[in-house]
This record gives structure tokens, C-alpha cells and sequence, in this order.
């Protein structure tokens, strides 16, 4: 199950920017799919007794749903059971073989004699050779990110029994990725959209000199290998993974009855890909999927970016659901509406540092941000038009330059925010709408129109024009980051159409004197329960689901 630090720098963020490209106008695939394969399942079903069809059946339709309820608008989010998947992976492996990309080669890989078994990847665990942690697994070391090999760990043992291997001989498939360096540096090095931290840790991995990665693994749960004689193998799950945003293309036109859709996508060269995930991710987006999409030498697009965040913390700690700490997203929607997470989440989404959730953060962004700020505005603002013209927005006369100079700062703010968006930089981009809320309230602080309305009505009348305007902005710019809101709002607004499906550029178009509103609502609400009390709450919460 995805914990909150999982979902802000993959899911959640990717949505934002999906979101906001379709606004724009932009023909938008937003794909991904629950990786089924691989160790990590199988170790669980072993533990627990079960298939792993078993188990990921449960898990794919658990954590499907979940992202629904977290509103995330996937085109398609699929799985990699999924047949298309596994055909178009065995495939592609097969064009890179005829291309000479991959080879066979005999090695002595850990063997658990008392679980009968080979152990590839999260089945062996011990000490990492680059940074001593202790915790590292055959495939990956969560300390410094490292990729590994499992003869490479220092005292490995068994992930199920505990217990040290012994080596012994085998044969795998294997990507010659060694020789694909040349391109590879190229493809880094001449993509400027790259951020810094994932072309420094590619261009660093190439450095150090690129190794050949196995294709194949002993392993039964996975992609069964489709190349003569590896019959009892299937695929590495990160070689499978990653293509999986080639095959969830491909699986979703054909959905739409559009079989060569996918490829528009990517083969045409205006087309974009982007990549949304945690650090720890950056070398198989970076060398491992350019890798096998260049060996299948059909031109296919590279990544055009590839968006890593750095890690979030839960109270100064790493997410662990074996120690209790964190919160995963199931919880996390039993305690509060998924707007609320979503903000507080976005305000603080580590993209150039590790960065920090806690209660007390948590509290004070809703309780400032989202119901003194944002909804303060939107609802004195809505209520006052209610009471005193009649639910109509009021018919401007002879704006003053004041009054100008907010509607053009809500323009540009507009475009700012637009611009924060395409550079990735989502907190700038949340933090200038929040500005824009900010501006509002200031706005109506300094006209007093509660106070002219006896003495000026017109002022009255141009002061809450103005600040109509701006909540009509920020019902579209907001619509990526609290979509659930701005549906009410839209609600409240009494505008045609759905919220969703309007155009970016349709925010700073004027709503209409004469044009009649709703009755307000609170859009938020006040948590009034303190740091403690949250957190006896989540544990309450999970008592319940144990």
C-alpha cells in the first residue's frame, strides 16, 4: 500500500501536471499501472502462504480504487498481469536479441539450500558494499540508491529463512548495456529539461562505467522469458516495469478502439514523455528504459523529462509500516477529505530537499491556508453578492486604478502559475495561487465594501465585480491541486459546463454583471483537534482495520 511520501512524488504530482496540460488544450495520456512482478510480491505470498496472483489481485483493486477516491485522473491505470503487457514485453526483448543487444552468460548466483531456491533480488539481503548499510537488497540498496547485484552484498542471507547462501552456476539473459554508454551519455547530456539531481546521478552512474543487467531471473512469479531455452526464467521486474508505460499506451487506444493511437505518442517527435518519481527510481528512468528503447533502434521517444523528487519524512522519520511510522493513503482518507491531503501535500512536496510532514504542518495549512485564506475569501465574497445584490454579480462603473491593477495581477499571476506548472515547480505554482487568495482578501480589506455599500454602493458594486473575477480564476488554476473543491465551487459559481473541462485561458475571461450565483457554502473546514489527538486518531484507524 502507498504511504503519502509514495504517492506525492510519483501520483500525485503527475496528476497536477496532467491536469493542467488538459486545461491547456493539450492532447494528454496520463498512464501507469501496479508493478505485480518480481520478488517483493513473491516474498509476501511465501510469507503468507498464498499465489501471488492471490495477493495481487487483492492489492491491484484495493489501490486502484483508492487513487479513484484520491481523484487521480488516470487515462488508464492498469497492471502488469495485463496480457497486453506481457505480450509487447516479450516482443520488445525479442527485437532487442535479434539486434544484438542481448546475451547469455553462465554465473553463480546465491542459492538457499534449505528453501530450495535461487535468490534473486529481495529474496537475499545483507550489507551494501558502496555504503555499509546493512539493510540493502539484491537489487537496490534504499540508502544510497545504489543499483546492486546480489553476489555483490556482504554477508547475504535469506530473505525467508534467514539463512547465509551458497553460490551456484546458472544461466542468464543479460542487456549489453555497456555498449549503448555512447548513446546514452548523449541522450543525458543533451536533454536540458532533465533536473539536476537525476542528469548528475545518471551522468555519475556512466562515469563509473556501465555494467551488462540481467534480463532474466530464477524466479517463477513474473513475465515467463520468451528467448529459446529460457524456459523455466521470467523477466527482471524492472526491465518489464518501466516498458509498462509503453504497453499501458498501447492497452488504452486499444480500449478506445484505436490501435495505432499509441503510436502518436511515441514515435511522432513533438510528442513529450514525462516522467514523474522518487530519486530512488532515477537510474531505471534514466539508463535502464532509454537502454531498451534505444536497442529496439525503431526511434522511439526517450524520456523528455524525468521529474524526481527527493524524500518526504513522517515526523523527522523514514515511512515504515513495520515500526508504525507514517501514513499510507488509505488511512489517510479516513481522517480527512482528499483535497486536504492534497494540498498539504503539494505545499510541501520535497523537490530540491528532503522535506517533513508533521501534524502541527498539517493543521496549520488547513486551518490557515485552506479555510481562513482560500475559503474566507471565496465565501465572504459569494455570501456578500447573496445579500445585498441579489445573488447577480454587480455591473461595474469607472473602476479605479486600484481595481485595475488587481485584475491585471490576477492575469498575471495566472500566467505565472502556468509557467511554475511546466517547470515542474508545483509548490512555486500552488504557493502563487494561494497568493492570489491572499491579493483577494487584502483587496476587500482595503475597499471596506461591507462599509460603502450604505454610503457608495457602486464602490460596493466594483469592489465584489473585482473579486468575482478572481474567484473565477482561481475555480480553473486550482482545478489540478483541489479538483474536488473547485467542483463545488463550480457548483456555487452557477457556471455552465463541468469545472474539468474548461480551458486554461478561461480564467481571466470576466464573469458577467447580471450573471446569478448560488447560495454560498464553506468550502472547508477548521481541524480542531491537536497534534496528539491526530495521532491517536490514525492509530485508532488502524486498530480498526486490523
Amino acid at each position: 500500500m502507498p504511504h503519502l511520501g509514495n504517492i506525492v512524488g510519483s501520483i500525485l504530482s503527475a496528476d497536477i501536471v496532467a491536469r493542467y496540460h488538459r486545461l491547456k488544450g493539450d492532447h494528454v495520456v496520463f498512464v501507469s499501472g501496479s508493478d505485480e512482478h518480481g520478488t517483493p510480491i513473491e516474498v509476501e505470498a511465501v510469507r503468507l502462504g498464498i499465489p501471488p496472483k492471490k495477493l495481487t489481485d487483492q492489492y491491484h483493486e484495493r489501490v486502484a480504487d483508492l487513487f479513484k477516491k484520491w481523484e487521480i485522473s488516470f487515462d488508464n491505470y492498469t497492471r502488469t498481469e495485463n496480457p497486453v503487457h506481457k505480450e509487447f514485453v516479450q516482443n520488445h526483448l525479442l527485437k532487442i536479441q535479434k539486434n544484438g543487444y542481448i546475451f547469455t552468460q553462465e554465473t553463480e548466483l546465491p542459492y538457499c539450500p534449505k528453501c530450495n531456491r535461487f535468490l534473486p533480488d529481495r529474496f537475499v539481503e545483507g550489507i551494501c558494499p558502496h555504503c555499509n548499510y546493512e539493510g540493502a537488497r539484491g537489487d537496490q540498496c534504499e540508502e544510497c540508491g545504489r543499483l546492486l547485484e546480489p553476489t555483490k552484498l556482504i554477508q547475504p542471507r535469506c530473505t525467508i529463512c534467514r539463512s547465509p547462501p551458497v553460490m551456484k552456476k546458472t544461466t542468464h539473459w543479460y542487456l549489453d548495456l555497456p555498449s549503448l554508454t555512447e548513446k546514452l551519455y548523449e541522450y543525458i547530456k543533451n536533454n536540458e529539461q532533465l533536473p539536476d539531481n537525476a542528469r548528475n546521478f545518471s551522468l555519475n552512474f556512466l562515469k563509473e562505467g556501465l555494467k551488462p543487467r540481467a534480463v532474466t531471473r530464477n524466479n517463477k512469479w513474473g513475465i515467463p522469458a520468451p528467448f529459446p531455452g529460457s524456459e523455466d526464467k521470467t523477466i527482471y521486474v524492472w526491465v518489464e516495469a518501466v516498458l509498462g508505460y509503453v504497453s499501458a499506451t498501447i492497452e488504452y487506444f486499444q480500449k478506445k478502439g484505436q490501435k495505432e493511437g499509441w503510436r502518436e505518442y511515441w514515435f511522432d517527435t513533438d510528442a513529450k514523455t514525462l516522467y514523474f518519481i522518487g530519486k530512488d527510481n532515477i537510474p531505471f528512468h534514466t539508463i535502464i528504459l532509454p537502454a531498451l528503447l534505444l536497442a529496439a533502434q525503431e526511434g522511439h521517444n526517450l524520456p523528455w523529462n524525468v521529474d524526481s523528487t527527493e524524500f518526504l519524512q513522517f515526523e523527522g522519520q523514514k515511512f515504515s509500516k513495520s515500526r508504525r511510522i507514517g501514513v499510507w493513503i488509505d488511512e489517510a482518507l479516513q481522517l480527512f477529505p482528499a483535497d486536504y491531503w492534497r494540498y498539504v501535500l503539494l505545499s510541501i512536496r520535497p523537490e530540491t530537499k528532503d522535506t517533513n510532514f508533521t501534524w502541527r504542518i498539517f493543521v496549520e495549512k488547513v486551518n490557515s491556508d485552506l479555510n481562513d485564506t482560500l475559503g474566507n475569501f471565496i465565501h465572504r465574497t459569494l455570501s456578500f453578492i447573496n445579500q445585498y445584490f441579489d445573488s447577480s454579480v454587480p455591473k461595474p462603473n469607472k473602476l479605479d486604478e486600484y481595481d485595475k491593477r488587481i485584475l491585471r495581477l490576477a492575469k498575471k499571476r495566472t500566467e505565472k502559475i502556468a509557467q511554475n506548472i511546466e517547470e515542474f515547480k508545483l509548490q512555486a505554482a500552488l504557493r502563487a495561487a494561494m497568493g492570489l487568495s491572499r491579493l483577494g482578501n487584502k483587496y476587500l480589506n482595503k475597499k471596506e465594501p461591507w462599509n460603502t455599500i450604505k454610503t457608495n454602493p457602486q464602490a460596493s458594486a466594483n469592489a465584489f465585480y473585482v473579486a468575482m473575477q478572481i474567484v473565477k480564476v482561481l475555480a480553473i488554476i486550482l482545478e489540478p491541486f483541489t479538483p474536488l473543491t473547485v467542483e463545488k465551487l463550480w457548483g456555487l459559481l452557477n457556471l455552465l459546463g463541468n469545472v474539468h473541462e474548461q480551458k486554461w485561458g478561461e480564467a481571466t475571461t470576466p464573469i458577467q454583471s447580471g450573471h446569478k450565483i448560488n447560495k454560498a457554502e464553506p468550502l472547508f473546514h477548521k481541524i480542531l483537534v491537536t497534534e496528539k489527538e491526530l495521532q491517536t486518531l490514525l492509530e485508532e484507524t488502524r486498530s480498526k482495520a486490523v
